[in-house]
């Protein structure tokens, strides 16, 4: 796994082990825990064990690497889906052989995502330094209550991109002034997907938009998830909610991530930071 993804912000995914430990609300339908039930394994949990990789799996980004340097293009990596990269159970000698590999694919921007970042100093590598070019720092905050514990610490780590995943959102966030003026540089948001996902508040995605272009942040809307506005070409026999918000009454359907599609207000929202290549 790992050659495309569907993930819309990225190209490829890598993951150089598979397992974590739940830590917070936007872990409680872990997309990644079930895909791991479904293909048989056991790897989440203060206790489980953490499942590797052999070399040839090591090899396929500097593959991904080859091809975006004869195309000129450079491709993005998320880095990891199934897993946290600044876990404190992160098997040392692969989290080591993992900054080897970002610095042998300068082609590739790796985009590390934790909701560890308070971790991320302490596990960086001797030569960080003012950063690696080609990585790109993120945490995802789903909520007021964790972004105010986490993007302190983001912010507190020299990189040439800092972003915020607000994904599952489940609550308002109101982006602070100490976070912005050139330190954050990218805010993705998205709702829950599966068949227990919770609903967001369309004004939440807005209210983060604007904020954005108000702040001269990339926006990136992923999904709506399983839920989504109700609009009238939807079938009366589907699950439907109703909420309150500022522009009044409006009801929320549950059609599944595929029929819930990823417009906001008309239209999609790929924003991406602004790159200075190496």
């Amino acid at each position: 796994m790992g050659k495309r993804t569907a993930i819309e912000w990225t190209d490829h995914t890598f993951n150089p082990w598979w397992g974590c430990t739940k830590v917070s609300p936007a872990c409680d339908h872990c997309y990644a825990e079930a895909w791991d039930k479904r293909t048989g394994g056991d790897h989440w949990g203060p206790h489980a064990d953490l499942r590797t990789f052999s070399d040839k799996h090591w090899t396929q980004p500097l593959r991904w690497d080859r091809a975006a340097a004869e195309a000129g293009i450079r491709r993005r990596v998320f880095c990891a889906s199934m897993a946290d990269v600044f876990d404190n159970a992160a098997p040392e000698n692969a989290l080591k052989r993992l900054w080897r590999l970002i610095r042998s694919t300068p082609w590739l921007d790796w985009q590390l995502l934790t909701k560890r970042p308070q971790n991320v100093r302490k596990m960086l590598p001797p030569d960080w330094d003012e950063g690696y070019a080609n990585v790109w720092l993120g945490t995802t905050t789903e909520n007021q209550e964790e972004a105010d514990r986490r993007v302190v610490h983001l912010n507190s780590v020299k990189a040439g991109v800092r972003f915020l995943s607000c994904e599952p959102l489940l609550g308002p966030i109101s982006l602070r002034q100490d976070w912005l003026n050139g330190k954050l540089h990218w805010i993705i948001a998205g709702g829950e997907s599966g068949p227990k996902a919770r609903p967001s508040n369309p004004e939440w995605f807005r209210s983060l938009r604007d904020q954005c272009a108000a702040a001269g942040l990339a926006f990136h809307f992923k999904q709506w998830g399983s839920w989504a506005p109700e609009s009238g070409q939807q079938a009366l026999s589907t699950k439907r909610m109703q909420l309150e918000s500022a522009s009044g009454l409006q009801y929320l359907v549950k059609l599944g991530k595929r029929a819930s599609g990823r417009e906001l207000d008309g239209r999609t929202w790929d924003d991406l930071p602004r790159i200075i290549s190496t």
